[in-house]
This record gives C-alpha cells, sequence and structure tokens, in this order.
C-alpha cells in the first residue's frame, strides 16, 4: 500500500481489519483515527478531517475524546472499520467483523458495512461464521470447507439448491405412520422422528391447507406445524454432510 493524500487509487488497493483490532488502549479515538491518517501520509490538518469526517460516519462523533479502553465491544469495532477507511480503500477485507458483538451491535455493524458498499463504493470481502450475515450482507457467497470452495453464487441462487421449504408437523406416535404415509402425497421423500414428520416442498405456504385438510380427514390432531424457508444453514449441511458448528469442531 502507498501513503498519499486520501484520495480512491487503484482496484489494487485494500485494507484488512481483523477480529481483535490494533488499537493503542490508552490512546483516544480521535488521535487513533488521526494517526492512522498521517500514516498514510495525510497532512496534521487533514488529518483532523478525515477522523471528524469518519467518526461521523460512524456514529463516533461524541468519543472522540474518549480512551479507546472505555469503548464497548461494538464502538470498539466500529472504530477499527474507521481506522481501515482512513485512506479510502476501494477493497476492504473484514475478518470476523461482528464476533462476540450483542445482538444490537452486531446490527449497528451491518448497518454501517451496508453504508460503506452502498454510499462510498466500497468493494467489501466479508470472511464470517454467521451464515445469516452473509445472507443478510453479501452479494456473493463463497462457502468453504476444510480449505477447499465447495460453491459460489448469490445468497438467493445458493439457497435455490435446497429443494423448497421445510414443512415439519408434530403429532403423537400413534398418529406417526398414518402422517408420513399423508406426507408422501405431496412430498418424495419424508423424513420421520419420534414425534415429527418432515418434508420439503417447493411452496410449503400453499401446501399447508391441503395438508391441515387431509389430517383432519384422518382425525390427526397436530401438536405442531411449522413451515421454514432454506437458509445458508441448510445449504452448508447438504453441501457438507454437517453444520458449520461441527464443521469447526471437526477443524
Amino acid at each position: 500500500m502507498r501513503s498519499g493524500d486520501g484520495s480512491r487509487r487503484g482496484a489494487t488497493e485494500h485494507r484488512v481489519r481483523g477480529q481483535a483490532g490494533g488499537a493503542q488502549f490508552d490512546a483516544r479515538v480521535g488521535e487513533e483515527l488521526a494517526a492512522q491518517a498521517r500514516l498514510y501520509g495525510l497532512s496534521a490538518a487533514k488529518a483532523q478531517e478525515r477522523a471528524k469526517a469518519l467518526a461521523g460516519q460512524f456514529e463516533l462523533d461524541d468519543l472522540l475524546a474518549r480512551p479507546v479502553k472505555t469503548l464497548s465491544g461494538g464502538q470498539r469495532r466500529r472504530m477499527d472499520i474507521a481506522k481501515g477507511l482512513v485512506h479510502g480503500p476501494r477493497l476492504v477485507f473484514l475478518d470476523e467483523p461482528t464476533a462476540a458483538l450483542d445482538p444490537r451491535s452486531r446490527a449497528n455493524v451491518w448497518q454501517h458495512i451496508r453504508t460503506m458498499h452502498a454510499e462510498l463504493g466500497t468493494t467489501v470481502f466479508l470472511t464470517t461464521h454467521y451464515l445469516d450475515e452473509a445472507d443478510a450482507l453479501c452479494d456473493r457467497v463463497l462457502v468453504i470447507d476444510s480449505g477447499r470452495i465447495v460453491a459460489t453464487g448469490s445468497p438467493t441462487e445458493l439457497k435455490a439448491r435446497i429443494s423448497g421449504d421445510l414443512v415439519t408437523v408434530g403429532v403423537d406416535a400413534v398418529d406417526l405412520v398414518k402422517t408420513a404415509d399423508i406426507a408422501g402425497k405431496f412430498a418424495d421423500e419424508v423424513d420421520t422422528k419420534p414425534d415429527t414428520v418432515s418434508f420439503r416442498v417447493p411452496r410449503g405456504d400453499l401446501v399447508m391447507p391441503e395438508l391441515l385438510r387431509a389430517l383432519d380427514a384422518h382425525d390427526i390432531s397436530t401438536t405442531s406445524l411449522s413451515v421454514q424457508r432454506p437458509t445458508l444453514d441448510d445449504v452448508f449441511l447438504i453441501l457438507t454432510g454437517r453444520t458449520l458448528a461441527e464443521a469447526d469442531h471437526a477443524a
């Protein structure tokens, strides 16, 4: 990376921000941002100007005089991302940017990542173990298993590989076989467990009324009933044969 005046440069210029961050805990937020700008060749005045601009973009205005060590996890993560943008890179690598954050802070960081992409035109390369995060933020997803890319595409394209919605019917054990037979009229593959019957269909919402009528006609009472749209977790399970948590444990 080359130092300069903070303007956008070639497409190969990038910035990497990791999970832990690299801020000096005893420094103040404004000092950290300005110091980062100075490292990229900005004058003292321009560095202060850039620090204030980034503080405004990442809701850090009221924190500029605060020591980094007093920030919450979400505030520190936003400050670290702001440091990565001080020189206006076209490409930013974010490594687990919301790891260990509470739901509110996580949603906040999500919004800033969206803004970074939509308003600043920054390309964001995001690595994450939260597949709902990839679904919400990414235009294109690469699924990696044991160091190998096993699938790539938009979240919608990847979820389309799953053959429909998952319909799950909870019933008493005595009605399990009969319920499975009825479910077999809607899908070729039916999965039975001690108290549930499940199957996949293209549109679970359309199948549900007919399924309920069929169950009622056979005097079968349900203990639960749900329709679940495919998720990227389902995609990972289908592609690898195990959940992401199981893959992490194996690694």
